[in-house]
């Protein structure tokens, strides 16, 4: 399996491991009486300050998926993997590393140190954009 492959699939995982505890979190307060089923706020904080960085976790995740998901089936689909190959394993611990910085506090320090992991990912992001480019064979620049 490529490093390529192991990314994309990573990248979803995280997602749904973030997903699969916001749902755990929400039935199990729900079980309990503690919440009515329908009653949560999309935002998580009328549950706790945890459950609001763990919505934001989850919504940060896919709402950069398109571009990373989409740079590495990219990749996959061209048969030009070699060039994600190379990053994709940072651009996938960079992106954990975010998740987990983005659950564990909303200090002014995690929130810096979850800024460079999402920056590591972005300039990856567009870095592969630009060796997809520069293979194309066309210059658009």
């Amino acid at each position: 399996m490529s490093a390529t492959v192991v990314a994309l699939l990573g990248y979803i995982g995280v997602m749904l491991v973030l997903l699969l505890i916001l749902a755990g979190l929400r039935v199990g307060l729900t079980v309990m009486g503690k919440a009515p089923a329908s009653g949560f706020a999309p935002g998580g904080d009328d549950v706790s300050p945890f459950s609001a960085r763990l919505c934001r976790a989850h919504a940060n995740s896919y709402e950069f998926f398109p571009i990373v998901g989409g740079l590495l089936l990219y990749g996959l689909a061209t048969g030009q993997s070699s060039i994600t190959n190379g990053l994709a394993i940072f651009l996938l611990g960079a992106r954990v590393l975010q998740s987990i910085t983005h659950l564990a506090s909303s200090s002014a320090m995690a929130v810096r140190l979850r800024f460079a992991f999402f920056l590591v990912q972005f300039l990856i992001a567009g870095y592969w954009l630009y060796l997809f480019f520069m293979a194309s064979g066309e210059n658009y620049m």
